[in-house]
């Protein structure tokens, strides 16, 4: 019971080892679980579920004091949407799933706090250039009905534990919402990719692990 206790206070003791400095920078890598979905700006009778997929990551952060960072980051994010509904080319209807491809580039602000500053919030505008889109019934290439380029805002929570005096396990959710319409043509009801006089916007959140290295 003693050294179990004592092994408790160690890692207390070290979840508080160091914060951060001005001129300080770190690397990053991580992945997720995420669930995304559709949003339509106005009424809509298409009623989209959401998708479950994953994330892959890496970032640096620049620090400008123990506080406040700025992060550059890059994922590769499979977002999407289930319960879509198309039309063949014999004019049959049929539900499916589609699959979203996208590099992700968010540019966030991040906050520290705490005692050792080893919680953050971050906040700021994202860009997504699109890799690809199927569906999955048939797998069949959807990536001309979309527009390439979405764009939002993301937000996140996290906390980071040290390790060491260079390596750091982070945990955190992250969220992006998107402003830009992701299809090209809003034609109407089952099968054209959304609905007259409608625009439709990617949500995606996600749970990510990873972790952080201290370069300088």
């Amino acid at each position: 019971m003693k050294n179990k206790i004592t092994l408790l206070l160690l890692l207390i003791s070290s979840f508080g080892a160091y914060a951060q400095a001005k001129g300080n920078i770190e690397f990053g890598i991580g992945t997720g679980y995420s669930t995304s979905n559709l949003d339509a700006t106005a009424n809509s009778n298409l009623n989209y579920d959401y998708r479950s997929s994953y994330n892959v990551s890496a970032f640096a952060d620049f620090y400008i004091n123990d506080r406040w960072s700025f992060r550059g980051r890059v994922f590769y994010d499979r977002k999407g949407y289930n319960n879509e509904q198309l039309t063949d080319a014999d004019g049959f209807i049929f539900s499916t799933n589609v699959e979203l491809n996208y590099i992700t580039i968010p540019v966030t602000a991040n906050w520290h706090f705490g005692r050792k500053r080893n919680w953050y919030l971050n906040f700021g505008p994202y860009v997504g250039f699109l890799a690809g889109v199927n569906e999955t019934r048939f797998g069949v290439d959807l990536t001309d009905e979309f527009n390439n380029v979405d764009a939002g805002l993301a937000f996140g929570v996290g906390v980071k534990i040290p390790l060491n005096n260079k390596l750091r396990l982070f945990i955190e959710y992250d969220y992006q919402g998107g402003f830009a319409d992701v299809f090209k043509n809003d034609i109407d009801y089952y099968g054209y990719y959304g609905s007259e006089n409608n625009n439709y916007t990617t949500s995606r959140g996600a749970f990510n692990v990873g972790l952080n290295f201290l370069l300088k």
